[in-house]
């Protein structure tokens, strides 16, 4: 989380009377707690001083931790044509609403995660058309499934398929033979909020660098995640800030609009295994698109999955 406050004009100071002086503070508070203090100071209109103040405790989410997981898995570069085919049909799907990316902000998204992925042109202008019904295609139904893995962590499952019965069927399964069961609809879709993400590696970036973006472009934190920083935006302000950091010449590691859990539950050993193959369960059906838990573990066991 990230605040913003700026204190009322300052009246004088040692040198005299100051016709404005503004000091705006930011404070960034990541999902494990305090992490970094920023300190501007204004006057007309100028920057007369800055600070940043850090702590030094650095604690990765789950959200980040899975990732990493996958990537040094290599899983997504692995299934690089099945994140394409994800990408592509959510954006047929979200074309369904209109063509226009200006005036269709699913598709708009839709486009941006594309982009992120550095997915051709014509493949997104295909996959619009087959949306909109300029050319022919499968046709999908949305179906989000929730439930509970082992230890409780609560799980999201969004799927887009042309068979309903075999869809469930198989989510049902993935669920039962990995410790987990289905909840009913609204369970824990409460626990989550949609975010932008763009992860981008330290060494591509300095924290003012980007906290600069962040504040100039509408962003909402900058997070320290271990190896990368974590922008996190508004859905509808994604675009805009990925955008930007481009702008500059950061390279991106990856970005995406997804779910964070508002709080994440810790598993170890033996439930910790488990959890992690009932998420690859998930993610490897062919009829998913999005997979998002609260799942937590520690970094030890992290390191000795990812391998």
């Amino acid at each position: 989380m990230t605040r913003t406050t700026a204190a009322a004009p300052h009246p004088e100071s040692e040198g005299g009377p100051l016709k404005s002086s503004i000091l705006r503070v930011v404070y960034s508070q990541g999902r494990r707690g305090f992490r970094a203090l920023h300190l501007w100071v204004f006057v007309d209109g100028a920057l007369v001083s800055a600070g940043i103040f850090t702590s030094t405790e650095v604690s990765m989410s789950g959200h980040s931790k899975w990732a990493t997981i996958k990537h040094k898995k290599g899983a997504l570069d692995a299934k690089r044509g099945k994140i394409f085919t994800r990408l592509l049909r959510e954006i047929a799907m979200a074309a369904k609403g209109g063509g226009n990316p200006d005036s269709n902000a699913r598709l708009r998204t839709a486009i941006a995660a594309a982009k992120a992925e550095n997915m051709p042109q014509d493949n997104i202008k295909r996959a619009i058309q087959r949306g909109t019904g300029e050319l022919e295609g499968v046709s999908y139904e949305e179906i989000t499934f929730e439930g509970y893995g082992p230890g409780g962590v609560a799980i999201i499952v969004e799927t887009l398929t042309d068979n309903r019965n075999r869809t469930v069927s198989e989510i049902r399964h993935a669920f039962s033979k990995n410790g987990g069961n289905l909840g009913s609809t609204g369970s824990v879709l409460h626990m989550f909020s949609k975010k932008g993400v763009i992860d981008i590696e330290k060494a591509n970036a300095s924290e003012e660098k980007l906290m600069d973006i962040v504040l100039e472009h509408g962003g909402e934190d900058l997070r320290d995640e271990g190896e990368v920083w974590e922008i996190v935006t508004d859905p509808h302000g994604f675009e805009g800030v990925l955008t930007a950091v481009k702008a500059a010449n950061i390279v991106v590691a990856s970005g995406e609009v997804t779910m964070l859990a508002s709080t994440y539950t810790k598993l170890e050993g033996p439930a910790a295994n488990q959890m992690i193959r009932l998420l690859e369960a998930l993610e490897d059906f062919d009829d998913t698109q999005n997979v998002y838990s609260n799942f937590d573990m520690d970094a030890e066991q992290m390191e000795h999955v990812a391998g």
